[in-house]
């Protein structure tokens, strides 16, 4: 289970965060929602000690992240898909699927890299291809690979669909709803398809200015609330 309560994150002097407190049950699956600019790559930053201060409280299953720093919260169970991906582009698939080991503390590398392998097939085929030389879409599934291959209680994704072609959009959804809901795997995710947050989130959470300014099951996910506070 993620808990985080009256979290304050701040870059330099600039307060980002502003008491958010958010709660997944494990297994979960949380949309954070808003428009842009509003904090919630922020957000995600926090959860991985990435910003130049923080306080309140985030826990992973009773595990304080506080005082550990970011490798330490890989270590303890948190994977990271970024905006942007953040693939090694000079490095090959397997290398950049390797990666993911260093976060590893289960032996069970060679098992999840026959998962992913089985969920992305494209990446066995261009194993020993640069990142840099996959298309966009591609990448995206080797960036969620490489989070999966920390053998991680969370993945933190963020906006994983931008910028990704149709066709791709749907492969990579379904692949996170399979690591939610068949391997037990709680998902905290950055959207902006409110269509795809409703078919595969358990909850919501919408953000503004750095609060958040609603909550809860995704069936609460009203139009209304979608209007009010995502509406260009």
């Amino acid at each position: 289970m993620l808990e985080i309560d009256r979290l304050d994150g701040f870059y330099g002097n600039a307060q980002a965060l502003h008491g958010v407190s958010l709660a997944v049950a494990g297994g979960g699956f949380l949309s954070v929602l808003g428009r842009n600019g509003v904090g919630k790559t922020t957000l995600m930053r926090a959860i991985l000690g990435l910003l130049d201060r923080t306080a309140g409280t985030i826990r992973l299953d009773g595990r304080d992240l506080a005082a550990l720093k970011t490798h330490e919260r890989a270590r303890a169970g948190v994977g990271y898909v970024p905006q942007g991906r953040g693939i090694l582009p000079r490095f090959t698939v397997e290398e950049n699927l390797a990666l993911g080991g260093f976060a590893r503390t289960s032996g069970r590398g060679a098992e999840l890299q026959a998962l992913v392998y089985d969920m992305f097939p494209v990446l066995k085929d261009f194993r020993t291809r640069a990142g840099g030389n996959l298309s966009g879409g591609q990448q995206q599934q080797l960036a969620i690979g490489r989070a999966l291959l920390t053998d991680p209680r969370i993945i933190l994704l963020d906006e994983p669909a931008e910028g990704i072609q149709p066709n791709i959009v749907e492969q990579i959804e379904e692949a996170i709803v399979s690591l939610n809901r068949k391997l037990g795997i709680t998902i905290v995710l950055v959207e902006q398809d409110i269509a795809f947050a409703r078919r595969a989130s358990s909850s919501f959470a919408i953000l503004e200015k750095g609060h958040v300014v609603a909550a809860g099951a995704v069936a609460d996910l009203t139009d209304d609330l979608v209007h009010r506070h995502m509406a260009v």
